[in-house]
């Protein structure tokens, strides 16, 4: 064999990328999820025939009513990422925002690295739709921090409700600081010339600790800001995303409970809550594509503990998890192949638009 023919697997071979130093930990964790599932499924099975029992003869009427509820809960990522996007002069129609986030829901809950490749997604369509790279950017943070901010006040809520009173100055100061988080998230948003003096300054400290001239970079984050500028969320513009954020949850909440009583039980809505904002919480883990293995070891206690059966809470959990996951992301790829796999790219590879918000309607 000619040194030739060595030279590209040589090369291969040098290009893979090095492992992490805690790779394996992925896997032991996987693993360890693997074994108690199998122990539990070996020594549950008759629970989990009942469960099964239970989901085929689920009511049908509450099952279109968890579907409804799964179909409101996109409908509400698609208004926070409109209302965002609108405060920066870049307006976008409904049923193209919904289907760019039915798209982007697919990718991120059913392949490896999904949530990166969902927040590439969307930032290309943003750009497409008229949106500089930093208000794109800027709408992905905000959405973010809306959602999660949306989250915590809903499980709070639910365990307010369940029981925990002793001390609602503690509740109350969580609600102050989220309330204060918001508050402060408006103004940068609303007056980015408020951050020009304390990037300036951070920059001039930086640029001496390197050695390079105080006016290095500057010219950079002037132009970040000016693109900045182009957002203009007001108060009331904030309070309608964050609005939709929380409604995003409910409707979500809804559709567990719609699942329960599919399945023929219920269980009290503070407890629910808890559960579902559990299993949202440890579903955010990168384990698995959707949370695969850890929400539903999560969510079945959870659904437990607020008062069902463990067969229907199986059942539920199952039904729940067929409609808001693979329902969901089903729909998503089939818009994502009839929608978005042969659109073109020159409107995101190109440079920033202009800032003039009338010259920016997707």
């Amino acid at each position: 064999m000619s040194h030739g023919a060595l030279t590209p697997k040589l090369a291969g071979r040098r290009e893979e990328a090095p492992r992490g130093k805690y790779w394996w930990l992925r896997w032991v964790v996987l693993g360890i999820d693997a074994i108690v599932l199998a122990v539990e499924v070996a020594l549950g099975w008759d629970q989990l025939a009942k469960a099964w029992t239970s989901m085929y003869a689920a009511n049908w009427w509450w099952l279109v009513a968890a579907m409804v509820a799964a179909a409101a809960s996109m409908h509400s990522f698609a208004q926070i990422q409109r209302t965002l996007l609108r405060s920066a002069g870049v307006h976008v129609k409904q049923l193209r925002s919904e289907a760019a986030f039915y798209a982007a829901n697919s990718l991120s809950t059913t392949l490896p690295g999904g949530p990166v490749l969902s927040a590439t997604f969307l930032l290309r369509q943003q750009r497409i739709w008229g949106a500089s790279t930093v208000v794109a950017s800027w709408q992905l943070v905000m959405s973010g921090v809306l959602q999660a901010v949306g989250l915590a006040l809903l499980g709070l809520g639910g365990a307010f409700f369940l029981g925990a009173k002793n001390n609602p100055f503690s509740l109350l100061f969580t609600l102050g600081g989220f309330v204060a988080l918001l508050l402060l998230a408006q103004a940068v948003a609303s007056r980015p010339e408020l951050l020009e003096g304390i990037g300036c300054r951070v920059l001039s400290w930086f640029n001496s600790v390197r050695g390079k001239p105080a006016d290095t970079g500057l010219e950079k984050w002037r132009e970040i800001l000016a693109q900045l500028e182009s957002v203009s969320l007001s108060r009331r513009d904030l309070a309608v995303a964050f609005s939709w954020s929380l409604f995003n949850w409910i409707a979500d909440v809804g559709c567990l409970a719609c699942a329960a009583y599919a399945a023929g039980d219920h269980a009290s809505l503070a407890g629910l809550t808890v559960a579902y904002a559990a299993a949202r919480a440890v579903g955010t883990i990168p384990l698995m594509p959707g949370g695969l293995l850890v929400v539903e070891a999560v969510l079945v206690p959870g659904l437990v503990s607020s008062g069902m059966a463990l067969p229907n809470a199986i059942s539920a959990m199952l039904i729940y998890r067929l409609i808001s996951w693979l329902f969901i992301a089903a729909i998503g790829w089939v818009v994502f192949f009839f929608v978005f796999r042969t659109e073109k790219s020159t409107a995101a590879d190109g440079d920033d638009p202009p800032t003039d918000p009338g010259m920016r309607i997707a």
